[in-house]
Formats: C-alpha cells, sequence, structure tokens
C-alpha cells in the first residue's frame, strides 16, 4: 500500500495521503461552497444597520486596523504620509455609505470638504474618493449632486481629483448619469467601472467620449447572474478585457487589483503596445499586498493605496473579509492574541 501511494501522490508527506482520496473533489466542492456561504453571510452582515451601530459604539475592532487608517482625519494624513516616503500615493476615503437623511448627508460632505482641506494643507501626494450613497443618492438625485457639486468644486481649488466610487449594482446607472453629468463640468473628477458586471463593456464603450479617468476592479458587492459573471475565470476574462479596451482607447486607467496575473499580463501590453507610464497606474487597499505595491513602485510605476478611515468603518471591514478567506483567518488570529 505504501508503495502505490508513493506511486500515486509523488512527493507528498506519507501523513497527507489522506487528505487525496477518492473523495477530494467533494471534499473541495464542499470547500467551496462554504466559502460561497460565508461571503454572502459576511456581505449581507455588511449591510446589517444594527451591527454597524454596534461597531460605531465599540471602535475599530478585530483587526480592521489593517484595513482602516483610524478614525480621525489626523491618522489619515500620517498613513498617506509615510505612503508617500516610499514613493506610493494615496485615495483618502472618508467612510460611509447609504445615508437616508439630508442632515446625515450634510455632516458626510463636510467631513469631505474637511478631508480635501487636510489634503491640501498638508501636501500629500494624495487624491479623494467619494461614495455617492453617503451624499443622498437614495433620498433623491437632486440632493445628491448639490452635495457633490460642492466637493468636486472645492478640491478644484485645490488641484485635487475626486473619484465617484462604484457601489452596489442597483446604484450603477445612477452612480455613471451623475458622473457624466459632473465631467460635462469638470476636469477633476474620474468613475469606476466593475469588471464582473456583464454591462461593462458597453460602459467602457459609452465613456470613452468622455476621456473618462477610470478605476477598474473586479467588483466586492453580491450580486446575481443576472447582472453579473458568477464564475472567477470569466471575471477575470472580462477584467483583463474592459483594460486593454481603456488602455487602447487612450485614457488613464487605474488598475485596482492584488492579482499578479493580471498584474503581470497589464505590464506585458503596455510595453507591447507603447503605452507610457504616465496613462496609468496600479491601486492596491492598504493592508493587502503591501509588499506587491512596494515592488512596482520600485519598478517605476505609479502606485496608489486606498486608504479608507473614519468611524463607520464596518461595512467597508466586511467586505474585505467576505473578498477573501484569509482575511477572515486574519481577524481569527487577532481575536486570541
Amino acid at each position: 500500500m505504501p508503495e502505490r501511494e508513493a506511486r500515486e501522490y509523488p512527493g507528498v508527506p506519507l501523513g497527507c495521503r489522506g487528505l487525496f482520496s477518492p473523495h477530494v473533489e467533494e471534499y473541495a466542492s464542499r470547500r467551496v461552497q462554504a466559502v460561497a456561504v460565508m461571503r454572502s453571510v459576511l456581505l449581507a452582515l455588511s449591510r446589517n444597520r444594527t451591527a454597524n451601530r454596534l461597531a460605531k459604539k465599540y471602535g475599530l475592532r478585530f483587526g480592521a486596523t489593517r484595513f482602516v487608517a483610524g478614525d480621525t482625519i489626523e491618522k489619515a494624513v500620517e498613513c498617506i504620509r509615510d505612503l508617500n516616503r516610499r514613493g506610493i500615493m494615496g485615495a483618502l476615503n472618508y467612510l460611509g455609505e447609504f445615508e437616508n437623511t439630508e442632515q446625515g448627508a450634510a455632516e458626510k460632505t463636510r467631513k469631505l470638504i474637511e478631508t480635501l482641506d487636510a489634503i491640501h494643507s498638508s501636501g500629500i501626494d494624495c487624491n479623494l474618493t467619494v461614495k455617492i450613497t453617503s451624499l443622498g443618492l437614495d433620498i433623491s438625485k437632486e440632493i445628491c449632486v448639490a452635495n457633490l457639486t460642492k466637493i468636486v468644486e472645492h478640491a478644484k481649488k485645490y488641484n485635487i481629483f475626486v473619484r465617484i466610487e462604484m457601489e452596489d449594482y442597483s446604484h450603477c446607472q445612477q452612480t455613471l448619469d451623475i458622473y457624466k453629468e459632473m465631467r460635462q463640468k469638470y476636469d477633476n473628477v474620474g468613475a469606476v467601472i466593475q469588471g464582473y458586471l456583464y454591462r461593462s463593456e458597453k460602459d467602457i464603450e459609452d465613456l470613452n467620449q468622455y476621456k473618462a479617468n477610470l478605476r477598474l476592479v473586479k467588483g466586492a458587492y453580491k450580486e446575481s447572474a443576472e447582472v453579473a459573471f458568477p464564475k472567477k475565470a470569466d471575471v477575470d476574462r472580462n477584467y483583463e478585457k474592459i483594460i486593454k479596451m481603456h488602455l487602447s482607447n487612450g485614457n488613464y486607467a487605474a488598475i485596482a487589483s492584488h492579482d499578479e496575473a493580471i498584474i503581470e499580463k497589464v505590464k506585458q501590453f503596455v510595453k507591447e503596445k507603447n503605452i507610457p507610464k504616465d496613462q496609468f497606474e496600479f491601486q492596491m487597499l492598504l493592508g493587502i499586498r503591501s509588499d506587491l505595491a512596494q515592488k512596482l513602485a520600485n519598478e517605476g510605476y505609479r502606485v496608489r493605496i486606498y486608504v479608507p478611515y473614519g468611524t463607520d468603518w464596518y461595512g467597508y471591514f466586511m467586505r474585505r473579509l467576505a473578498e477573501r478567506p484569509a482575511n477572515v483567518w486574519f481577524v481569527l488570529k487577532n481575536l486570541f492574541r
């Protein structure tokens, strides 16, 4: 028996061969299902208002400080300053989304304007990102646009770029409509396209007329198979396609990914097409693959780290956990330290 196992599982230690049994496919299938269930639960929790209120009450906990710079603008600025010292740019995000009161949306607007003031006064190399559901999009488009206009105009005075983030699918069309409206008036504003949506290729074509500065991501929200590719291989394929489309159109691309295979393909593509390094940048999230970000910066690529801060960290944190099971294990280890 040991000789037969040695032939069937070359290089596998004797004590580990039980893992490679006729049931290995069933085991793998169950593991995939378990991860999918865990991801669904975490994404559902990210929208739970009660859990969000408790998170705000008890502050940053359970490893969230790995992904969130802190609860104050001072901590966020210091984080960006450290990145700048290492040749990496920043993108500040004051956390919060799905605001359902005018007062709350006005307060978020005030905080974002304060963030712009802090970026300017500190002299850090950084832009701003905005979730427009935090500005009142779910109350009315008019309230949201009025608040966003205040932010973009204030940023324009400081020559700071503002990125309108993409949220869940139910807000996709509204977000792009607002971006187009803003882009007709301002040149310091950009948007985001999610690679897992079927519609993204068409959106890239449509936005070409605006010479859009786009952050291209795979997508972090749980969407139905009616609107999004359910299989990772299809998401990766579409993501790679829209990156190449947007770069080939001559527009600026912020390629937001920790996937080394995708990054290597982008590096090869821009080399083959003689696309200059100042037409694109690589973006990553605070706390994830900082080693890869530094490596890219050392190679002379433009690199930007997305740095969130604030007390409304819960929903963002839960989505980071949902993206990769390894993030969950990181948190569990921290619970017992």
